[in-house]
């Protein structure tokens, strides 16, 4: 391999655990972070798998708190706090998804609590320092090295009973970590490696779960992949199309997995343009092109394929336009209201990317 520029791994700080039945290893978990008194985080669906956790803990666990919510809502937040304290707790354990993983790293920031997570879906913020919260309407984005978890426990036996529109937009979630990881500023041979590996993974083993949900070694295989997604977007800077996933959620209040999906292909056709010898491996993995083979992919896995189903309007275009463009972040290539509105309305109609 020839190197052709300078780079910085940052290293990934976060201990993992990876394997079949690893739930199994909560409490030891726990105990390796010298804590002895866990909250339990959950969403109201999830509750069972939360007590099952506390089941696990036994006197390690100090209580459970399951209000987690899409977009991490700092009301939410404060409630979670004041349970924290109420139960006297000395760390935290998230299970679940984005949401629940969310809350765990909200509470961290706010108190110092260590974190374990257990994510059971693909969405790959468990490895990262990136907090977003909703307030009065709009979200926003933070990163510190105190918001990242302290240690991840991925159990393949948890996803096999995910269901099949989640896998799918979880998975695509975590591919746009690994789309934008290629051409981030602070992109490197390591993060390269992990997100050609995880797109990979996902074009062979994705489709199989749409068909057979529960096969564990395609379960197994795509979890390793958003491992090496999340574990990406952990180490690199985000840009357009995470910004704009967060405007859709945070102040149009679109849901998190299905949002990225179907802005996946347009946010990366959109940069294929400046960037594509990054994006080379994108196409070549995908059937040719970055945008429309990506799209291709969403279409054949059934994934959601228009912002107007997730209940964006045209009329909504232009404020969201401007609000993801109201203070620069790092992209690969230039763009204004007029190009935000461009790829909105793409995303709405459901419109092939042609690049």
């Amino acid at each position: 391999m020839t190197l052709h520029r300078a780079f910085t791994f940052p290293g990934i700080p976060a201990r993992v655990i990876f394997g079949s039945g690893t739930l199994a290893q909560v409490a030891d978990a726990v105990t390796s972070l010298n804590r002895s008194k866990a909250l339990i985080l959950s969403t109201p669906q999830q509750a069972g798998q939360a007590q099952d956790v506390a089941d696990r803990l036994g006197p390690l666990a100090a209580g459970m708190f399951t209000e987690a919510a899409m977009h991490t809502p700092v009301d939410v937040t404060e409630r979670a706090l004041a349970a924290y304290e109420s139960a006297d707790a000395d760390c935290t354990i998230a299970i679940g998804g984005g949401s629940t993983t969310g809350l765990g790293k909200a509470i961290a920031i706010r108190n110092g609590a260590d974190q374990v997570v257990i994510p059971t879906t693909y969405a790959g913020s468990e490895m990262t320092d990136i907090l977003g919260e909703t307030d009065k309407g709009e979200k926003t984005t933070r990163r510190d090295p105190a918001i990242r978890p302290e240690l991840v426990i991925y159990d393949v036996d948890l996803t096999l009973g995910l269901p099949v529109p989640m896998t799918v937009t979880s998975a695509l979630n975590a591919i746009a970590h690994a789309v934008e990881g290629l051409y981030a500023p602070d992109a490197n041979p390591i993060t390269d490696m992990m997100s050609v590996a995880a797109i990979s993974a996902f074009r062979d083993h994705l489709p199989e779960l749409v068909t057979n949900p529960a096969e564990p070694q395609a379960r197994a295989e795509v979890l390793y992949a958003a491992w090496l997604c999340s574990a990406t977007l952990g180490a690199v800077t985000m840009s357009l199309h995470h910004k704009l996933c967060h405007v859709l959620g945070g102040s149009f209040g679109l849901p998190h997995a299905e949002t990225h999906a179907i802005m996946l292909p347009h946010t990366a056709g959109f940069n294929a343009v400046a960037a594509l010898d990054r994006l080379a491996p994108v196409a070549e993995i995908m059937g040719g092109s970055v945008g429309g083979g990506l799209w291709d992919f969403a279409k054949g896995l059934g994934a959601p394929m228009r912002l107007s189903d997730l209940g964006l309007a045209e009329g909504d275009i232009a404020r969201a336009a401007e609000i993801a463009t109201r203070q620069p972040y790092a992209n690969p290539r230039d763009f204004g209201q007029d190009d935000i509105a461009m790829i909105l309305t793409a995303a709405l109609r459901g419109t092939r990317p042609m690049t």
